[in-house]
This record gives C-alpha cells, sequence and structure tokens, in this order.
C-alpha cells in the first residue's frame, strides 16, 4: 500500500503526480500485466536478449554519431 504524506496547504495535483510517480516506480502494473499471461523461460530469456543487443545498437550509434 502506498502512503503519499499530504502538507497542509499542498495542492492536490501536486499529491496525485507523487503518487503516480511512487505507483509507477513499484511497478505493480507491469507485474499485474506480466501475471495475466504465462511465458516460458525460453521466451523470456530471448525477448531478454533481442532488448539487450537493441540497447547496445543505440548506444554504439550514440558514441559513433
Amino acid at each position: 500500500m502506498l502512503i503519499i504524506p499530504v502538507k497542509e496547504g499542498e495542492n492536490i495535483d501536486r499529491a496525485l503526480k507523487r503518487y503516480k510517480r511512487k505507483f509507477s516506480n513499484t511497478k505493480t502494473l507491469k507485474q499485474l500485466r506480466d501475471r495475466k499471461q504465462f511465458n516460458k523461460p525460453s521466451v523470456v530469456k530471448r525477448a531478454q536478449k533481442i532488448k539487450a543487443s537493441y540497447v547496445q545498437s543505440l548506444r554504439t550509434k550514440e558514441e559513433i554519431g
């Protein structure tokens, strides 16, 4: 459970923004979506490798250009 202390006189929009940021940092929604469907470990590893190679290619392009 997330607890967001709201200071006296603080705008509710700022508190809501802090809540949303804290919620996204906990990755709760990502866990829920991952648990919805079972993925084989081999499929998960393959996706991680593809993502890693993509990120690596972006970094090498950034170094060159």
